[in-house]
């Protein structure tokens, strides 16, 4: 048997990011022996994962990574506000989204991001002592840009087209972090959308003379469009100008905007 000496259970606790009195007992099960004790912590690891799996998760983090030709970002949940605050589960978040960055595959990839962090995600949930769930997971390729608030409790993500600082392409994803818009544009809203919110509209204007009533309705829809499309949408930075107006060199091809714990 080996000796169980200090730096041995650092190496473990290095190996496997668990705690010291954990990593002492899987080297006084394993006799001392490192490998061994690297797996009774995974098995416990996937034991105590599969007790907390059932909890509810609804703090965590966003994080993002973004190159010249592409850009991804992961949401990562756990169950407390204080673990998501940990630089352990920072860190973490920031991993995956590097993971997430360097798939092959874009669009929706919380799928395969989960498949590929199976086992990693079970041991992260040993160490950190709650349950994690990686939510939700894109990558685009093509031009990308991103920006976090609030500490990565809001992400926004852009794919674009055309040409900008870094300083206005941050702006947009600012912009659309502070508004929340919809759409890009009009033409993205479907006929059926359109009709429902002219439904409502029109049954607010019961009693207007038929001959009022369309040129009210086209003044609530524009009104609306700019509540909800991001290109009408006043510009934070000066309000008499659109967004599209105050960034005409930048085409917005989609957008994400996604929130810790949304429905």
């Amino acid at each position: 048997m080996a000796e169980i000496t200090a730096s041995l259970v650092k190496e473990l606790r290095e190996k496997t990011g668990a705690g010291m009195m954990d990593c002492k007992r899987a080297l006084a099960e394993s006799k001392g022996d490192l490998e061994t004790a690297v797996d009774i912590l995974r098995k416990s690891g996937i034991a105590k994962a599969e007790k907390k799996s059932g909890r509810t998760v609804k703090e965590g983090l966003i994080s993002s990574k973004i190159s010249s030709d592409a850009g991804a970002i992961v949401e990562l949940l756990c169950e407390t506000d204080f673990v998501a605050k940990n630089e352990k589960f920072k860190a973490y978040t920031s991993e995956i989204a590097d993971k997430v960055f360097a798939l092959s595959e874009t669009g929706d990839v919380s799928a395969a991001i989960n498949e590929n962090e199976k086992q990693h995600l079970i041991s992260m949930v040993a160490t950190i002592g709650e349950n994690l769930q990686i939510r939700r997971a894109v990558r685009w390729t093509g031009k990308c840009a991103s920006y976090l608030h609030m500490c990565g409790r809001i992400g926004v993500m852009i794919q674009y087209e055309g040409e900008g600082s870094q300083t206005e392409l941050s702006d947009i994803c600012m912009h659309i972090a502070a508004f929340n818009p919809s759409y890009i544009c009009s033409e993205e809203i479907s006929a059926e959308i359109i009709a429902r919110e002219k439904e409502i509209h029109t049954a607010q204007l019961v009693g207007k003379p038929a001959q009022m009533v369309e040129g009210i309705l086209k003044g609530k829809l524009a009104k609306w469009y700019k509540e909800v499309c991001l290109n009408d949408q006043a510009w934070m930075r000066d309000d008499k100008l659109s967004v599209k107006q105050a960034n005409p060199k930048i085409s917005i091809k989609k957008f994400i905007r996604w929130q810790v714990g949304e429905a």
